[in-house]
């Protein structure tokens, strides 16, 4: 069979991407869940896409392929190509472009068995045309109704279709920021390329352009919160290798501005909560039926975000929330530490108490989200306290184990 850069289904290139850029560099050995063959059609497809953002490093393993790509050179994801390489019929194709030469004029009206009759009178000029019956044409004149690329009108007992008006695009530069930065920015990528091409005005330092991968399953997410369903979602554990499913309700999706990682604020009835998922460790999206608690549950998560640091609604205590203080010291010229504390405090409250000390405070669900920001001023920390009694001996154990790695005296004791 011959090789094809299209595909037909996004989610297994997906995990070929991920792979490739972002769990680290494998050689083809290391590929052993697929045939060797089948890596190497998926790392051609990869090429062709990609072209010089491939690259390899040979090591005693192996050739390890990877994806290098500089934002200071490409000002626009190269990962949305992926997203324009779906395989088709030739079936499929002859019948999009002669549908729309047919109904090249928004005025004209069709019904399905004058535009089956129009599309037969079209290929009568080829030697060795097709045919299409008219429950194909029908098939995919509902198709583009449901896309919203015709129109379709009833009148008695007989449809009447014609083309929808083409909307004006956003301004260039509005669709050059989105595609970068909002969720399902393919979007947006689609829109720029039936634009006007101009220099791009916009150089990001945080590009976190891993997350287009996982836009088919950020838009399924999006069309049943739009619609108040629950879904079924297959998330996989990628330490024990394990997929499992998951019916529950989608309320809200959060992103890190630290590291572009996408979650999914979710009620799980089985658990009687709502909790966190990586929206990448979702593997498939299924919408199914109206949740009739909806605003109730999206309310309540509401009320949780003042108590979130970041996508956590448990600790480890399981008590409620958590108590967190600790109290920084800084010198005069050290005014950048307050700035600092007021500017990251997120949920959390900032008291000067002199004007050399001030003092952060935080009621959480889970404290230990905090701990890596705490870790931060060491060295300036004058006293540190948690409620969680065994996440506050933890922070102080590991200052002790410090002291003692450096030698220095004191044993960590504040």
């Amino acid at each position: 069979m011959a090789y094809s850069e299209l595909i037909k289904n996004f989610s297994r290139i997906r995990d070929y991407m991920r792979d490739f850029y972002v769990y680290g560099f494998r050689s083809r050995n290391e590929f052993t869940a697929k045939s060797a063959r089948s890596y190497d059609d998926e790392r051609r497809r990869l090429e062709s896409w990609l072209g010089d953002s491939m690259r390899f490093r040979q090591t005693p393993e192996g050739k390890n392929i990877f994806i290098s790509i500089d934002s200071r050179v490409s000002r626009h994801n190269p990962l949305f190509a992926a997203w324009k390489t779906k395989s088709f019929t030739d079936g499929d194709i002859t019948l999009h472009f002669i549908i729309f030469d047919i109904l090249h004029d928004p005025q004209k009206v069709f019904t399905l068995t004058e535009m089956t009759e129009a599309v037969d009178e079209y290929l009568s000029a080829f030697e060795t045309a097709r045919t299409f019956d008219e429950s194909t044409v029908r098939k995919k004149m509902q198709e583009y109704v449901r896309e919203g690329l015709i129109l379709a009108q009833r009148k008695g007992k007989t449809v009447y279709y014609r083309r929808a008006p083409d909307s004006p695009l956003p301004q260039r530069d509005i669709l050059d920021f989105f595609s970068e930065t909002a969720p399902c920015g393919v979007i947006g990528s689609y829109l720029l390329d039936k634009s006007v091409p101009q220099e791009s005005h916009f150089a990001f330092k945080h590009h976190y352009i891993t997350s287009v991968m996982d836009s088919e399953v950020l838009c399924s997410i999006f069309e049943a919160m739009s619609d108040q369903k629950y879904i079924t979602m297959e998330t996989i554990n990628r330490r024990k290798d394990r997929i499992a499913e998951n019916h529950v309700v989608p309320l809200r999706i959060m992103i890190s501005v630290q590291s572009g990682r996408q979650y999914l604020m979710a009620y799980t009835p089985r658990m009687r909560k709502i909790s966190s998922f990586r929206i990448d460790n979702i593997v498939s999206v299924h919408v199914d039926d109206v949740c009739s608690e909806f605003g109730e549950l999206r309310r309540a998560l509401l009320d949780m975000m003042p108590h979130l640091w970041g996508v956590s609604t448990h600790g480890r205590s399981g008590q409620g929330l958590e108590h967190v203080a600790f109290t920084v010291t800084y010198g005069d010229d050290e005014m950048h530490i307050p700035q600092r504390l007021e500017r990251e405090k997120r949920c959390g409250k900032v008291t000067e108490i002199d004007g050399h000390s001030s003092r952060f405070s935080a009621d959480v669900y889970d404290a230990s989200e905090l701990i890596p920001w705490i870790r931060t001023f060491i060295c300036r920390i004058t006293d540190f306290e948690c409620s969680n009694h065994v996440l506050e001996a933890q922070f102080n154990d590991d200052l002790r184990r410090m002291y003692t790695l450096y030698g220095l005296e004191g044993g960590g004791d504040r």
